[in-house]
């Protein structure tokens, strides 16, 4: 840590890392990435422990990511990025409502401190620290469709088809456990998903790619390849006597592969290729925390105190220990302290590096895939994440539930997951748990649209959440919510990739762009790419919200085929009208939207014509970003662009459009808003 730190920090050393900062009334502090609370974090505690966590009230601590990066932004701005791999806890102003307190559960952490004039600066220099970005595939961009429960080859094909009968667009079906052989990695269950290779070709062919989970545990079971490998090897996590650590997770008893072992992360890696010989293109990592239903030794434990109890009177303790015993059986700190990583030839108890499980299980399969197919893109997103995490995949936010309280918890956190890196994200759209009714699945595709990872999610013994499971006004309205997510796509592809070439954020925060007191303030509107502001309504039977405005902006309510209406709605505090048909969009001043053409997948994307919708009062630019989407020539600096600019005259406006290398844009048109509402139409033909 740098010696100007020690302006801002008190720090204590010992066994355990206690960094201290006095907060001023006015800090506000940022970050966390995936946690819980506002976006402002004052006032409450948090620690970085990935942790399998399901139920995401406010008093929870910790959930699936680790990401130990925040922002102090009050008189003195500055960034703390604590990189360590076991517990930290971040009191800010818990236990002293003016003190910031970290705790970090060792003495070997790397602390490094960001300062700059702004918070975007600030962030893009820890963003530039710790490597680009991962870029999935184009198609990964579309809306995805998944439940746990899709337990059939016709199961899914069934979905399939009634996304088309429907007319919705979709672009991926996920397999969850059902699909495994019981609950075998790298294994399919051929009764269930009958010549699997030939169904995945078959769904490809009606647009849709199939996506299945790859969990962290590795079924006991004789005969079973990736067991008998994984032992033959000893590729397995051990216990305190050095035999293979015994745990339980869906298929029963199961070994943990030792991820933190360079030949261990190869060897599970090239063990996707099973599946993308049969035609598979993206996966997604779960339960690797790692989750532990329960172990051996914590199970026997319990039973016995359930023998000790057998016909005693129990009283309140008594009872409250029983009941005890076998709910914290679960995700046991006690249970990650009891077996060990071999890290070059040193045994290393799990606890002390327990967050960099998921990260180096993604890390295996994404190198395993540039291994198998050098120069193709993958989906890859995982449940478990640590910074640094996002060079190889994105992340989910875990298993929430279908409560408003999580479409505004999913709201606050698409910023701060932002600004530890991880841009490819998004939450499990109308809830995982739980019964959606048709509003709230409404509402949150509102918000959802905007964000990269789009994904509809839920569980078993669940109502069915697909788009055509409610009523007719209901899939109506989710049909024109999706469809506008594919005339989005060319804005959304292009803003995420520009941040993800520039080392910036995807979602901010009003602070990052607009300095005024109430910008700072602000938790539940979002700023998306360079252009838009979206302000998602996010109460059951609201049909309306109050809305603050840095600036005079463009307000356009897209409804349907109808396209909507526009006004422009000047600075200050304002109350936003907005049914449940209605979705509203605010463009920023000397700013423009790039729109496309809606289509059933992202493969049916043209993309030889684009539409502008812009507001300008003096100039505006936009730089439009495209690539192939499918291979990494990108990183070799081989991708399109067209620099839009729109320069307002006295009567007029002057319309300019260069390219940067080859294009496929053939015709651009052009809807321009002045700051009195006045509309200007015009076309571009490209050469």
């Amino acid at each position: 840590m740098s010696q100007s730190s020690l302006d801002y920090l008190t720090v204590s050393l010992g066994e355990k890392l206690k960094l201290q900062y006095y907060m001023k009334a006015e800090d506000i502090i940022l970050g966390l990435g995936e946690n819980q609370r506002g976006i402002n974090k004052r006032g409450g505690i948090y620690e970085s422990y990935c942790t399998d966590e399901p139920l995401h009230t406010p008093g929870k601590k910790a959930l699936y990511g680790a990401h130990n990066f925040i922002l102090v932004d009050g008189p003195e701005r500055f960034g703390i990025f604590i990189d360590f791999p076991g517990r930290v806890s971040f009191d800010v102003g818990f236990t002293h409502k003016d003190m910031l307190e970290i705790t970090i559960n060792g003495s070997d952490a790397d602390i490094y401190m960001i300062k700059d004039k702004g918070l975007r600066n600030i962030t893009r220099h820890f963003l530039s620290s710790i490597g680009q970005a991962y870029a999935p595939p184009k198609w990964a961009f579309g809306y995805q469709q998944s439940r746990w429960g899709y337990e059939t080859a016709l199961d899914v094909e069934k979905i399939a088809n009634s996304f088309i009968e429907n007319d919705i667009p979709c672009d991926s079906i996920y397999l969850d456990i059902d699909y495994m052989k019981d609950f075998k990695d790298f294994t399919v269950d051929e009764e269930r998903f009958p010549n699997f290779g030939e169904f995945v070709q078959k769904m490809k062919a009606k647009g849709f790619r199939l996506v299945p989970i790859i969990d962290a545990g590795v079924k006991i079971e004789k005969d079973y390849d990736v067991y008998e490998e994984g032992i033959e090897k000893g590729y397995f996590c051990k216990d305190e006597k050095g035999e293979p650590f015994v745990a339980a997770v869906w298929p029963g008893k199961v070994h943990f592969p030792d991820f933190l072992n360079e030949d261990v992360q190869r060897w599970f890696g090239l063990k996707y290729k099973t599946l993308i010989d049969c035609g598979i293109e993206g996966f997604w990592n779960d339960m690797n925390e790692p989750a532990i239903f329960y172990s051996e030794k914590r199970l026997d434990q319990a039973i016995q105190v359930a023998k000790q109890s057998e016909n005693e009177n129990l009283d309140i303790y008594a009872f409250f220990k029983l009941k005890d015993v076998f709910t914290n059986l679960s995700n046991s700190p006690e249970d990650y302290g009891s077996f060990y990583h071999n890290v070059n030839g040193e045994n290393i108890k799990h606890d002390k590096l327990h967050n960099l499980y998921g990260f180096y299980m993604t890390k295996a399969a994404a190198e395993g895939f540039m291994e198998i197919k050098p120069n193709e893109r993958f989906l890859l997103f995982s449940r478990a994440s640590y910074i640094g995490m996002h060079r190889y995949s994105g992340i989910w936010t875990g298993d929430n539930n279908s409560w408003w309280e999580h479409l505004l918890l999913n709201i606050k956190m698409m910023p701060s997951i932002n600004m530890c890196g991880f841009l490819y994200s998004g939450a499990d759209t109308g809830g995982f748990g739980g019964d959606a009714n048709g509003q709230l699945l409404i509402r949150w595709m509102q918000l959802s649209l905007f964000t990269p990872l789009f994904r509809n999610h839920t569980a078993i013994g669940h109502r069915m959440q697909e788009p055509f499971a409610f009523e007719e006004e209901t899939t109506s309205i989710i049909r024109d919510i999706i469809k506008l997510r594919y005339a989005l796509f060319p804005y959304i592809y292009s803003e995420y990739m520009k941040a993800l070439h520039g080392n910036d954020v995807y979602f901010s925060i009003l602070s990052f762009e607009y300095d005024d007191l109430m910008s700072r303030r602000v938790e539940n509107q979002l700023l998306v790419g360079d252009s838009l502001m979206i302000c998602p309504i996010y109460e059951e039977n609201a049909t309306g919200r109050y809305v603050w405005l840095p600036e005079d902006m463009l307000l356009w309510k897209h409804r349907g085929d109808s396209q909507g209406n526009y006004s422009i709605v000047g600075k200050g505090h304002m109350y936003l009208e907005a049914g449940l048909e209605e979705i509203p969009i605010f463009i920023r001043k000397n700013k423009m939207l790039i729109l496309g053409k809606s289509a059933r997948n992202v493969d049916a994307l043209v993309g030889d014509e684009l539409s502008v919708i812009a507001f300008v009062d003096s100039k505006a630019t936009y730089r439009y970003y495209d690539d192939d989407g499918r291979s990494l020539e990108y990183q070799k600096g081989l991708y399109s662009e067209i620099l839009i600019e729109i320069q307002k005259n006295e009567d007029d406006f002057e319309i300019a459009v260069k390219y940067s290398r080859s294009e496929k844009v053939k015709k651009i048109s052009f809807e321009i808003f002045d700051s009195n509402g006045n509309i200007t139409r015009k076309t571009i033909l490209c050469k």
